[in-house]
């Protein structure tokens, strides 16, 4: 590997960016994808570009035969993660699935009443307020936030943060009539339409979802579906 491409992928990796390294099987010749202009000696068809586009939408490495060679398409992702605002019903349910898709789960409430490693084993749990933990936990694009509490003072907070991160799913529990109160009150901390409109509200599928286990179904499922389909499901 050359130099800049290995420093490249060295600070990718140190900053917890994604990044997919390319090499072309029969020469070895190499093409780091990660920000900004692709870095290395390979060039980048537009029949590699969509292999590679796959391979990292399925989070899968692994060889591609295209445009008459072999490639192996090496897929670095950061760790999935979720943070749970809110430790309810919902979240007790939400957390251990999200926990077997391959999510590392934090979840935050400053109620010490609610969020306690009792009703939260093997999970971390935070009882700070939601703007404050944003702060240690800088969401990324490989980050889900959702908030559970429809509780404007905590949930409002978190929202601010998560709009003004890269994370890839964000969703808030709540009523249509709910969420119209909550982007107004989003639009007023100075978010826009388009921003506003990364808000998944309410949050999850529509599947008719009624006890906490369904609706955190509901919520997994669409998150799932962002993840994978770039778009909400």
């Amino acid at each position: 590997m050359k130099q800049p491409t290995l420093q490249l992928l060295l600070a990718a990796r140190r900053e917890t960016r994604p990044a997919v390294l390319v090499t072309e099987l029969s020469d070895g010749g190499q093409t780091l994808i990660a920000e900004g202009a692709p870095e290395g000696d390979l060039p980048l068809t537009p029949a590699l570009r969509e292999a590679v586009e796959k391979a990292r939408r399925d989070d899968r490495s692994g060889v591609a035969e295209t445009d008459g060679k072999s490639f192996f398409i090496h897929v670095l992702q950061p760790p999935l993660r979720l943070i749970v605002v809110g430790a309810v019903h919902i979240a007790q349910s939400l957390a251990p699935m999200a926990a077997l898709a391959g999510y590392a789960v934090t979840i935050v409430d400053p109620r010490r009443s609610f969020a306690t490693d009792e009703r939260f084993p093997d999970l971390v749990v935070r009882n700070d307020w939601p703007d404050e933990a944003m702060v240690e936990l800088k969401p990324d694009g490989r980050t889900a936030i959702v908030t559970l509490t429809h509780d404007p003072k905590i949930d409002d907070p978190a929202l601010d943060c998560a709009l003004r991160s890269s994370a890839f799913y964000i969703a808030a529990l709540g009523s249509r009539k709910t969420h119209a109160g909550r982007l107004e009150r989003l639009r007023e901390m100075g978010h826009d339409a388009h921003a506003l409109a990364r808000i998944h509200g309410p949050a999850g599928l529509s599947l008719g979802a009624v006890s906490p286990a369904e609706i955190a179904v509901s919520i997994l499922a669409q998150m799932t579906g962002v993840l994978r389909n770039g778009a909400a499901a």
